[in-house]
Order: structure tokens, then sequence, then C-alpha cells
């Protein structure tokens, strides 16, 4: 059964990530208000010019942190090349400098409202949640990490979590356990060609919710419509008649909802950084 895939998601989000870029060979180089007001006046610029919704930053006699809401088509890996790459072209300008100003690298953690456990319990927990496990045999499968699948990037140390939820056309009941599986089982292996992992998996009738990690040179857009397109090609090919069954021209709904989390809060590392502001 051949269905014609999503190019494009509608989605309702919350990105948050916590940058960090050091100076080169760790100079201190902002030593006095006026580099550190240059500096902060560069950052909004170039996060007003280019969609980054700032939320909180600090700079340090050599390094930066800041704290920025994106959106699911941004890559962290050119968020951080923009901002480094347009500040530093600023702040040597205008104070006449020759030596590159960032170091290589850059560490980024995504954060969200609430921590990664209390995601990963909502996400395992959402049979319960609808009422499915208290029939004999409840229409849901899960799936949980074993080992956690290491992802690298050269030059970054990166932690990228997020929830996705996706819902079937029109919340039509299509999977039950068996296909359930079936379709993660499947997402594990396109998971492993396209170079991102997947911690956690519960699957509904008519919606499915998954906790990914990415690399930095993937966005959480690119990410969901691989899981969205291979999983409904997956069922097409092998289960077309639960399409058929169900009335549905393809399998999922052309929208998704995407949320980070991460071991801190993002009200936390607000606090933390506008510590001494």
């Amino acid at each position: 059964m051949l269905l014609e895939p999503l190019k494009t998601i509608s989605w309702a989000y919350q990105l948050h990530y916590y940058l960090c870029f050091r100076t080169r060979r760790c100079r201190a180089v902002f030593i006095t208000p006026e580099h550190v007001e240059l500096l902060e006046t560069a950052l909004r610029e170039i996060c007003q010019r280019h969609d980054y919704h700032l939320l909180q930053a600090k700079v340090y006699a050599d390094h930066l942190r800041c704290l920025l809401s994106l959106s699911p088509a941004q890559t962290i890996s050119k968020v951080t090349q923009t901002v480094k790459a347009n500040s530093a072209r600023l702040f040597n300008a205008h104070f006449a400098l020759t030596q590159p100003l960032w170091g290589r690298g850059f560490l980024a953690r995504s954060i969200g409202r609430v921590r990664l456990g209390v995601v990963k319990q909502y996400i395992s927990e959402q049979g319960e949640h609808h009422g499915y496990e208290k029939r004999v045999h409840p229409p849901v499968s899960r799936y949980r990490a074993g080992e956690s699948v290491t992802l690298s990037a050269e030059h970054s140390s990166f932690e990228l979590s997020h929830h996705l939820v996706f819902a079937t056309r029109y919340r039509r009941s299509v999977f039950d356990s068996v296909l359930g599986e079936r379709l993660i089982q499947y997402w594990q292996r396109v998971a492993s060609v396209r170079g991102f992992a997947i911690d956690r998996v519960t699957t509904l009738p008519d919606h499915t919710h998954l906790l990914v990690r990415i690399a930095p040179k993937m966005s959480i857009e690119e990410c969901a419509l691989a899981l969205l397109n291979n999983g409904q090609h997956f069922v097409g090919q092998h289960m077309p008649e639960v399409l058929i069954q169900a009335k549905i021209e393809r399998l999922w709904q052309a929208s998704a909802y995407a949320g980070t989390t991460g071991k801190v809060t993002t009200a936390l590392v607000k606090a933390f950084l506008s510590e001494g502001s």
C-alpha cells in the first residue's frame, strides 16, 4: 500500500536548551563592564535576527552561558555556529582584536518544565492513564531501553532529550499490542540508521509517546519526520488492512508535540544564570 509521506508538521512545542561556549584557550576576555555589555548586546541582536528566543544569559571572564528557546526545525549545531561566528565578528571588530574569540566546540543540554525522570514515568504510565490496563488484553505496547545508546559529535558535549507525541489520523484506533510492538522494533532500526536514540516508547490505539535523544546536527523536526514517515511506510507495507478498517488515507496526523527535558528544570537554570546579575 503506497502512502503519501509527510513533508511538514504543525507543531505544539516547548524546546529549551542550555548552551555554553568557552573563549579560545580559556582566556579571560570579558573582564570589563564594556566587554560584558557588548557581548550581551550582540547576543540579543543575533537571537532576534535569527529567531532564537533568548531566555537568560550570563557572561563570565572566559565563557558564555545562555538559555535559548528554539523551534523544531532549528539545530543546535547551526545555532551555536551562528552565535559564535556573529558575536566574534562584532566583538573583534569593536575592540580591533585579531585572535579568535571562541574556542572550538560547545556544551549543550536540553532542559524543560519537568525533569527527565518525571517524563520517563509519564510515558511508561500512559496505559494506566488512559484506563487500558483494566482490559484483559490491553492494546498497549511499551519499550524501555536497556543500555543507553551513545551519541557523539566532534568537539561537543551534549545531552538532547525530547518528548514526542504523535496521533493517528482523526485519532482513529489503529494499534493493538502486537502492531505497536512491531512498530517500536522497526523504529529502533530507523533510529540506528539515522543516528538518533529511542529511550522509551508507549503506543496506544490512537497515539504514541516517545522519548528520543538526538545529536546536535539533527533537528527534532527531522527526527519526527523520520519516525512518522518510516512508521507509516512500515504499516502500509506489512499491515495495510488496519488503515482500510480505520478508513484513513494515511497513518498519522500532520501534527505533533515536542518538548525538551533534562536532569534539571528550566526554572532552575534561569535562577542559576540570574544570580549576581
